[in-house]
Parts: C-alpha cells; structure tokens; sequence
C-alpha cells in the first residue's frame, strides 16, 4: 500500500477546482506501473513524490497524464507541493520550496496558505501564422476579426495563445474538434481578452478581457477556458496552472494587465477557479488554494 492524496487545486473550497491525483511514495515504481495507474484514475493528471536527485531540490514528482508523462503542468505542481508539506515535507529553505520535474527545478513560495511556483520560461514564444490562427479560427467557430492578437505560449503543454475582445465571448465558445483533423487543441478565455489555442499536438488557449478589477478583492481581471482533444473527443480543463503562467508572461510583457492580477477560469464548467498572478523577485509568480479532498493508501 501506498499513502495516497487526492487535491483540489486553484480553490479554497472542495469540488471546485481542478483534481490531481498524487501518489506520496513512488518509489520502485516503472514508468509503465505509473502510466496505467494514471490512466486509471482518468483525471487530467496524476503524480509520483520521489527522493530528488538534485541535491538543490526538496522532492522529485512526475506528472502523468492519461496517455503521456509531462515535462511540467501548473496545476500538479501546486497540488503535490501542498500534498508534500502536509504530509510532513520540510523544505532547505523558509522562504523556498523547491521541485525537480522533467524540466528541471521549479521555485515554489508559501504565502499564508496559499502556493505560487515561478513561471517557467517559454519553450516558443512569438508569434502565430494566418494559416494557423485560420485552423484556429475553425475549431473555436470564430471570424478572423474576433481575434484581437495570437502568440505562442509553449511552456511544456504546448499552447496558442488568442486574445477575444472580452470574456463573454470567450465564455460563448463551442469548439468543434472535428474541423481540423490535424489539431490536438487546448483553448483557454481568460476575462481580460484574448484566445489560447493549440498546434497539434499542442493546445490552444483563450484569452478576454473586461475591466480591471481589485486584486485585493480577489476579483478576477480575466477568464481562461482550455479546451484540448482527448481520445477523440473534445475536453476542456477546469484549471489550467501552466497555460495561466505563460499568459502572464505574454499579457504583462505586452502591457494588456499589470500584476497583481486574478484570472478565473472553470465558470464554464461550474467550477471556481481562481488563479492569483504577481510578480517578485524578477519572477512571474503562479499562485492558487489547495484542498485535500481524498487522503488514504492505493494499492501498487
């Protein structure tokens, strides 16, 4: 048996954001014995807490999807990072906590109770072609006018970043995954404005926006959607921590928002998720709540 968390992540409250499953001890488990049983569990990720090999790093994790292992995702990031300390995790330093995952070492910071981890740096940036922002356009059911700017935001999922011109229009989206065979997409709507789409395999994101609101008040500047195929099948994730933290990147480098700012995402869905953007230190800093909702031991 092993000890066994499940979280929700970007929520203070239970069943309102987005779920990861973590295995606390991964220890003598293959690759193999990982992937099925997150297959298994059937959530958009599951993750494996391992001693870390870099001695700079508090604790090692692997994030698996259904299908593939990731290099870095948002929202398991956070979700074992609280499942480690609660169990019991110290990290080297007060002030840091620091992962080791497929991408290297990840700088997470506790305020209060929430976490926040540093946004990692793009793998592409810059901009989108015609051709694919009209495969874009295809799949979201869009003109080519109702897309105010597009960018690659690729941080390891793979993201097209799109800004709508606000976030009703982002909330509106239906999209159609058979328009283009070739897509493996991921939208995102943020409030402020914009579209986050995908190039196959990657995913594609938007972004809207409205008015700038108190952060203070936890009032969100913008709404993210993310929708993606799976099996075939369109699916849209509740809350996305990676595609969130290459947003920011794009829309505070840009001028579109300035930090501190609340972006919502998972409204579509009946979800509440809210993801809390800062900068510090010359970082971008991703942040959100977590809950554990299941706590007990699996089999493996």
């Amino acid at each position: 048996m092993r000890p066994f968390k499940q979280v929700d992540v970007f929520t203070a409250e239970p069943y309102c954001g987005n779920p990861v499953a973590v295995v606390m001890d991964g220890s003598s488990l293959s690759t193999e014995d990982m992937q099925r049983f997150a297959h298994w569990t059937n959530l958009s990720e599951t993750t494996f807490l391992l001693p870390p090999t870099d001695p700079a790093a508090d604790y090692q994790v692997r994030i698996f999807t259904t299908a593939i292992e990731l290099p870095f995702a948002g929202h398991p990031t956070i979700g074992s990072c609280h499942a480690w300390l609660e169990a019991g995790g110290e990290p080297q330093r007060a002030d840091r906590i620091v992962q080791q995952c497929g991408i290297g070492l990840v700088n997470l910071r506790r305020t209060g109770s929430r976490l926040a981890f540093a946004a990692p740096p793009l793998i592409k940036g810059g901009p989108v072609t015609e051709s694919e922002l009209s495969d874009v356009c295809k799949v979201l059911g869009l003109e080519r006018e109702a897309i105010v700017d597009a960018q690659w935001a690729d941080n390891g999922p793979g993201w097209i970043a799109v800004r709508l011109a606000s976030a009703d229009e982002v909330l509106a989206l239906t999209p159609d995954f058979s328009a283009v065979e070739s897509y493996d997409i991921g939208v995102v709507g943020p409030h402020p404005i914009g579209v986050v789409g995908s190039h196959a395999p990657s995913k594609v994101g938007v972004v809207g926006a409205r008015t700038p609101t108190d952060p203070g008040a936890g009032e969100p500047s913008i709404e993210v959607r993310a929708f993606f195929r799976s099996n075939g099948a369109a699916s849209e994730d509740p809350v996305t921590g990676s595609l969130n933290a290459a947003l920011a990147q794009w829309l505070l480098g840009d001028g579109t928002l300035e930090a501190p700012y609340v972006a919502a995402q998972g409204t579509a869905l009946g979800r509440q998720g809210r993801v809390y953007v800062d900068e510090a230190d010359e970082q971008i800093w991703i942040g959100g709540d977590a809950i554990t909702c299941i706590d007990g031991s699996v089999f493996g």
